[in-house]
């Protein structure tokens, strides 16, 4: 989790083509940012550094990239020189967002991100931003749209509000059929919730500084005062804990798509191999999951840490600290999932006679663990 001493610092990749609205969410973040400190990485392409202009003010810590672009303009080397400067721990910063320009090759930047050595960062996940309103003519102008959308971890499509209703369906269909299994969501003006793709630190709140509104006194953005039906429900109107959500607001005004969160904790060890298959094979519309897992098998009894954004998988194994208990616990993030199916399948990875389980059972898990 941000903010927790020896957590490593995700890094989260926010992609789009041109005038999809990829500014407009990273201000929207940077706005309602709930006391996490956000370092960015703005990657502009040409010599007057609009975007750069726009965040000002706003970042805890930011390196702005102009006349070029990010992913054809370092190697993995320089990538590490500019995560190192953001993730050094006297920077407190929380999570690290890079806006790639319209013209980035979104493989290379994961692919650099994923190089680095630094030892402070992760990998956050593709957040590909398409416009709704000009999704037909982006495509006809970027056959490989579909391409992009499948490498994503994340898609938002943006601007929802300035296309009919009734359009909004085949729209969505269309991009999911590009990226099956990715989660989807719908938003205006970039209001995707933050909490989506980062947590508030386990911290108290610091003062905010150039006198901005806290997460908690916003309620409207610029432009939102006075409109009709706008939303009135507060920071955390729209995500439930394992139920289904609702926006608490008209569709044509204040689209921010909610998400839900799924818990899920088991004091019995689970099987290597039906986590894995659980994982291969993850509900539609998951995101996001994290926790800690317990097998029990003999010789991998450490706490196996579990960190997914998407498609990437990591485990990374550590020590149980003295009286903790050997408990698996997990938390599931995503838009549209079934949360009593989730759980019911994780519950169908519990294995209570761990001790049939064999080292050979824990080779599908040992690939990914970190070492």
């Amino acid at each position: 989790m941000a903010g927790r001493a020896g957590a490593r610092i995700p890094v989260v990749i926010v992609a789009g083509f041109l005038g999809a609205g990829k500014t407009t969410l990273l201000n929207h973040l940077l706005t309602n940012r709930a006391g996490v400190r956000i370092g960015v990485v703005v990657n502009d392409f040409g010599s007057i550094e609009i975007d750069a202009m726009t965040v000002a003010g706003q970042v805890d810590s930011m390196i702005s990239l102009g006349n070029g672009c990010l992913c054809c303009a370092v190697d993995t080397s320089t990538m590490d020189e500019l995560l190192d400067r953001l993730a050094r721990p006297s920077a407190g910063i929380d999570v690290i967002v890079i806006e790639a320009s319209g013209l980035a090759e979104p493989r290379d930047m994961i692919r650099l991100v994923l190089a680095s050595e630094n030892p402070r960062v992760e990998y956050g996940g593709l957040v590909e931003v398409v416009d709704a309103a000009e999704f037909e003519s982006t495509r006809s102008r970027h056959p490989e749209l579909g391409t992009r959308l499948s490498l994503a971890d994340l898609i938002v499509v943006n601007k929802a509000d300035r296309m009919p209703v009734e359009a909004r369906p085949a729209l969505l269909a269309t991009v999911r059929a590009s990226s099956p299994g990715t989660p989807v969501i719908t938003t205006s003006h970039g209001r995707v919730d933050p909490e989506l793709l980062f947590e508030p630190p386990d911290r108290p709140r610091p003062t905010e500084r150039f006198g901005q509104l806290s997460f908690d006194q916003l309620t409207f953005e610029d432009g939102d005062a006075g409109r009709s039906g706008a939303c009135e429900a507060g920071p955390d109107s729209g995500r439930r804990e394992g139920g289904q959500h609702d926006d608490g607001c008209a569709d044509t005004a204040h689209l921010h798509h909610a998400y839900e969160t799924v818990s899920f904790t088991s004091d019995t060890p689970l099987h290597p191999r039906r986590l894995m298959a659980f994982l291969d094979d993850r509900p539609p519309g998951l995101y996001r999951m994290k926790g800690f897992v317990y097998f029990g098998v003999t010789g991998y009894r450490q706490k196996f840490g579990l960190h997914t954004v998407g498609a990437f998988l990591r485990f990374r194994r550590s020590r149980w600290s003295a009286g903790e208990d050997r408990t698996t616990r997990l938390v599931l993030i995503g838009s549209g999932i079934d949360a009593e199916a989730v759980r019911a399948a994780l519950a169908a990875c519990v294995e209570p006679r761990s001790a049939e389980v064999t080292e050979q059972d824990m080779l599908c898990v040992l690939k990914f663990v970190e070492s």
